[in-house]
């Protein structure tokens, strides 16, 4: 299946890589994320509020006597934070837990998909290629049941053998239209997950040399780099500062506010328009609310539990999957090895049956036989090829370093720190950074 002109599995994975909706779906939600950080920063910043009131007043002190003035007042208001029992503090520390714990499921996101990628890539060589055994297959038996038909035209065989003969072409047509439904699957899922049709595709991969020299590396590496786990460690991080956010609830606010404006009245009426302005200082100490504050510090405690266990957990069902992941891969090594012995075997007892055959001490069934358990050890060695690829991916996988970077994937590489800091310090502009 390889050309000078193939699809490398290396260009596959870029174009997961750029165009994979499952992907780009998780940038925008960790882009909707950073957004948190400044909208926790805003504590710090002042608000300031506009007013303008316009209306009529009326009046009947006396009977008879009615009264109607307009009124009208322009005024400006800014409100300053100076202390919020450090809320502003912890829940901007929280936000910034969140949005790395983010950035860590986008990397799994992407891990995900180029290991999709590759596992799509190579299930479409191996269909491919078992089509091709399979086409093989009823080549060879369309002759066995010519080769049945003359001898026993001739009176050198019997109907049995051409029976033989014919159920096996008929059960090898039914493999071959089985093989085909699976490469138009492959195909398919390949179109899903990369974003294009397969065309000229190269078993050759390099990833072989990314895999780590003992499970016990690949355990050691995966407890540190995988980002399931550091994922959780930055929520177990954001479950602590939401329980320092809720307790400053308890905690006196002291507010600064300032306030400018005019009043205006008609001119028949006995006032006269006026300015004023103000300035003053809030301090505001809760006492009790009811416990409702309370309750909720005892419930971000228990969800700060719940972060750590899940860590444990992570961590448990990494170990797991690299130990799987490990166990797959030297099986499929080992199953190429005994693959490729059983279709050197099996090549020469055809050759040697079918020479048999010839001198009468073979029958066609023998033959028949001889060529199913071929055309078997042949389908074998290309499933285990592709099952060691794809099982090599998958450890790359299991211990965090499935990256486009890290493979050197001739794409792009996204940087997700970019978009939060051109958004951390915006103060104001409702347009995305890309110009939405």
């Amino acid at each position: 299946m390889s050309s000078s002109h193939a699809q490398s599995i290396s260009e596959a994975l870029a174009l997961a890589y750029r165009n994979n909706p499952t992907i780009n779906t998780a940038r925008a939600e960790l882009r909707s994320v950073d957004e948190s950080v400044p909208q926790a920063l805003s504590g710090w910043r002042p608000q300031i509020f506009g007013n303008f009131d316009v209306g009529g007043v009326y009046s009947n002190n006396n009977p008879g006597s009615d009264n109607y003035s307009n009124t009208a007042s322009l005024g400006l208001s800014v409100q300053q934070a100076l202390f919020r029992g450090f809320r502003t503090v912890n829940s901007t520390r929280q936000a910034e837990a969140i949005v790395r714990s983010q950035r860590e499921s986008l990397r799994a996101t992407e891990q995900n998909i180029l290991f999709d990628a590759a596992a799509s890539y190579m299930d479409v060589i191996r269909d491919t290629a078992i089509v091709s055994l399979r086409r093989s297959n009823i080549s060879f038996l369309q002759e066995q049941v010519r080769a049945a038909q003359d001898r026993f035209e001739v009176g050198e065989g019997t109907r049995t053998d051409v029976s033989q003969a014919q159920a096996r072409l008929a059960d090898a047509q039914a493999q071959l239209n089985l093989a085909l439904a699976n490469v138009n699957t492959s195909r398919a899922i390949f179109r899903q997950v990369i974003g294009q049709d397969p065309k000229s595709l190269s078993a050759s991969t390099s990833i072989l040399k990314f895999l780590p020299k003992s499970v016990e590396l690949a355990i050691s590496i995966g407890a540190q780099e995988h980002p399931a786990i550091q994922g959780s460690l930055h929520l177990v991080d954001a479950a602590i500062f939401n329980v320092k956010t809720i307790e400053g609830e308890l905690l006196p606010t002291v507010t600064l506010e300032g306030n400018v404006g005019r009043q205006w009245y008609p001119p028949n009426s006995n006032q006269t328009s006026s300015d004023a302005a103000t300035i003053f200082g809030r301090v505001s100490v809760p006492i009790y609310q009811g416990g409702q504050v309370s309750s909720r510090v005892r419930e971000a405690k228990e969800d700060l539990g719940q972060a750590q266990v899940q860590v444990d957990v992570a961590r448990d069902q990494i170990r797991a999957s690299i130990v799987s992941a490990w166990g797959q891969y030297q099986a499929s090594v080992a199953s190429i090895s005994a693959a490729q012995a059983a279709v050197s075997a099996n090549q020469l007892a055809l050759e040697g049956v079918i020479e048999e055959q010839r001198v009468g001490q073979r029958t066609t069934l023998d033959v028949l036989n001889a060529q199913l358990e071929l055309v078997d050890s042949r389908v074998q060695l290309v499933t285990s090829q592709r099952d060691r690829v794809v099982a090599a991916y998958l450890l790359i996988s299991t211990i965090g370093r499935l990256s486009a970077e890290r493979l050197g994937v001739p794409a792009q590489i996204y940087k997700p720190k970019e978009h939060y800091e051109e958004v951390r310090n915006s103060w104001f502009g409702i347009r995305t950074p890309d110009g939405r």
